[in-house]
């Protein structure tokens, strides 16, 4: 049982209190001064410093709580919930990141703990650390073989966007036994179906645009694409238009076209007379 000082968001302000890590529940001191099992916990997710816990308790209905700490006092009370609360989980080999852009990450390792799989995403709970994939980042999921102590094992191959580095595509690898794999496999694969194509949205998807999105996939940027495909601007906007109504695609900058106004042109117009 401890005692740690963290902050409570509380009306649209954070409260200095304290919290309590006990075997069976965290307890909240003021403002809230009451107990979060960890059986009704059935989401984690983090930003910076701050764990947002949802929660079911009176009623079935779902509280949320915003705490904010240190890092040193986050950690054991994400692993205390992550191996505590309401979800699924298993103990695994993992190696998370295992590829980045395509290229395997130097240094990368197996590691052994757990993976947890909540409401809105996926953790990787190791000794000293825990990372989460949110689900809405899952791009590709299969299983297929790694090499481990010079053996072929099975394995699940994860794919997802890293929001935090542009949303570059990362691969990870779990490996644990084969029937357990196979379960995992099926609850990651039904907890992301919606990333699916469907049938009308796939006749909606020509060659051409499935090759636009082939080349943002590579990491050309809109330019490159033009003068690749010989697309005018507004040729591949209306491309764009189609991605993003599918869902495959997300803005990440907006170009701008622009001419000058009587007061831009006076400028040069003034600039490009000679000197006199």
């Amino acid at each position: 049982m401890a005692e740690v000082p963290v902050k409570f968001e509380s009306d649209g302000s954070w409260i200095t209190s304290k919290l309590e890590i006990t075997d069976a529940h965290i307890a909240l001191k003021a403002p809230y001064n009451f107990d979060v099992p960890y059986r009704s916990i059935i989401d984690l997710t983090q930003k910076g410093q701050i764990l947002t816990v949802v929660a079911t308790l009176e009623k079935g209905e779902e509280s949320v709580f915003r705490i904010a700490s240190v890092e040193k006092i986050l950690v054991p009370l994400r692993k205390k919930i992550l191996m505590s609360c309401n979800a699924y989980r298993i103990m695994a080999h993992f190696m998370i990141p295992a590829i980045r852009g395509g290229v395997l990450v130097t240094n990368a390792k197996w590691e052994k703990g757990a993976v947890t799989v909540l409401k809105s995403g996926i953790w990787f709970v190791g000794q000293e650390k825990q990372i989460c994939v949110l689900l809405e980042d899952v791009a590709n999921l299969e299983l297929t073989k790694r090499e481990l102590q010079k053996k072929k094992l099975d394995v699940i191959k994860l794919d997802y966007l890293d929001k935090n580095a542009s949303s570059e595509v990362v691969s990870s690898f779990i490996l644990c036994p084969l029937s357990t794999l196979q379960v995992l496999f099926n609850f990651i694969r039904d907890a992301t179906k919606d990333k699916d194509m469907k049938g009308s949205e796939l006749q909606q998807l020509d060659a051409q645009a499935a090759q636009v999105a082939m080349l943002i996939y590579s990491g050309m940027d809109t330019h490159s694409i033009e003068e690749m495909l010989t697309l005018s601007p507004k040729d591949l906007d209306d491309i764009y238009a189609t991605l993003l109504k599918l869902e495959v695609a997300e803005v990440v900058m907006v170009r701008r076209e622009v001419q000058l106004t009587s007061k831009g042109v006076r400028y040069i117009s003034e600039a490009l007379k000679p000197p006199s």
